[in-house]
């Protein structure tokens, strides 16, 4: 790590504790925003879990705990002191960013064994990308807020920045670790694969195809989330109550609480002889554009991973500002391909937009009274529609870039349509 790397993470760690100890009620305020914490990554219903674990209850009982048994090992074992907690929160980004360094050092998001972009010397620097994830508002509020999404966050990119280095099977095991705080990971295991082959050295690859390599690694992951159950139902007491509270939570959407996503509000208004078909559609939404990214973007496997977060930060059931951070933070790694994006103005607009009005229409509905649920659901779906612009100008940039590269001739110039 240079210096300016290391400086940017000082600057990021005085923010952070500044604003902890400056306002010590922001973190409680920014707990109860529902654009921040969700059912699935709730600080306050972590803390209710914990409660009744060290009082000897099943944290699961009452259906208002939903996050997984590691994690109420892990928060027991600290000191009840509220500086220890806001430490654990500023290390994980700072892992965090340590991770964006390692990987936006690595090189893989502008040169790859099948693809070397022709712009990657306008690529950010190291300590560029990591003060794009530090100092990201969205960042920081999440930070503050203290949601358990940080930690999967943290998880994510440390599976990123393993595979970037060749290293499969910590990354495999660093993907199964988020794929058990949050479930949805586990789409990111195919391009996983990939990029972790794609960094392999020549001589490995001779010795290894691409289909052993992905069986050992599938078998690695499989075996490693296997693991992580067991250790959980010894931490449950010997029971398995906690699959259906933490992942059939994902799977099935009991709780309706508002959120930034698109499911509690058309779950609320759907008719029970419908609910289960389309929880299927929504289900398979967020997993149907896996083979084609693979295939299509065979040549960047990182990127897929980073479109495929951006995909799951708006279809997940449970969404947050802390999944959009995640993928704005690699995001950053492409810098090179935003002069070839088309929408950047709308969509800065529109995040802006959303961001200051959703929690002025929250409170018309919930605290003023002058307002129904519609008005926060219409300001959801305008920060869904920007951030689906965001993720579908980044896709046609990269490939723009793609082409680009394999016809030199054609850099700059318009595509003629007939």
């Amino acid at each position: 790590m240079d210096r300016r790397s290391f400086t940017v993470i000082i600057a990021a760690v005085v923010l952070r504790l500044a604003m902890f100890m400056a306002f010590p009620s922001l973190p409680d305020l920014l707990t109860n925003r529902v654009e921040l914490s969700t059912p699935v990554t709730s600080f306050k219903r972590l803390q209710e879990g914990l409660f009744l674990y060290t009082h000897g209850l099943s944290p699961y009982d009452g259906g208002v705990f939903h996050q997984a048994p590691l994690l109420l090992a892990f928060f027991t074992t600290l000191p009840s002191n509220p500086i220890v907690v806001y430490l654990v929160y500023i290390l994980s980004d700072v892992l965090s960013a340590y991770s964006l360094i390692q990987i936006a050092t690595s090189g893989v998001s502008v040169s790859t064994p099948y693809h070397t972009s022709s712009r990657k010397s306008s690529a950010w620097p190291p300590w560029a990308v990591a003060a794009a994830f530090l100092f990201n508002p969205f960042s920081i509020a999440t930070c503050i807020a203290r949601p358990t999404i940080v930690f999967t966050n943290t998880v994510i990119l440390t599976a990123i920045a393993k595979g970037v280095q060749g290293q499969g099977v910590a990354a495999v095991l660093a993907l199964a670790m988020a794929s058990y705080l949050s479930l949805y990971p586990v789409l990111l295991l195919p391009p996983m694969v990939l990029l972790a082959y794609d960094t392999l050295p020549a001589v490995k690859k001779k010795e290894c195809s691409l289909g052993s390599f992905a069986a050992v690694l599938t078998s690695v992951f499989t075996f490693a989330a296997a693991g992580l159950g067991a250790l959980s139902w010894g931490i449950t007491g010997g029971s398995w109550e906690f699959l259906a509270s933490t992942y059939g939570v994902h799977l099935l959407l009991p709780d309706l609480t508002p959120n930034v996503g698109l499911w509690w509000y058309f779950f609320i208004e759907m008719f029970d002889s419908f609910r289960e078909f389309f929880l299927c559609v929504f289900q398979l939404h967020l997993a149907v554009y896996l083979a084609g990214l693979c295939l299509r973007l065979r040549k960047q496997p990182l990127f897929v991973i980073t479109t495929l977060l951006g995909i799951s930060s708006i279809f997940k059931s449970y969404p947050s500002i802390g999944d959009t951070a995640l993928y704005l933070s690699l995001l950053s790694l492409y810098r090179h391909i935003f002069p070839l994006m088309r929408y950047t103005f709308f969509v800065t607009s529109t995040l802006l937009y959303a961001t200051l009005l959703g929690p002025a229409f929250y409170h018309l509905w919930i605290y003023a009274g002058s307002g129904n649920a519609n008005f926060f659901y219409a300001i959801t779906l305008v920060w869904s529609l920007a951030v689906t612009v965001l993720v579908s100008d980044a896709i046609f940039a990269v490939l723009r870039d793609e082409w680009e590269t394999e016809r030199p001739e054609m850099k700059g110039k318009e595509i003629v349509q007939i």
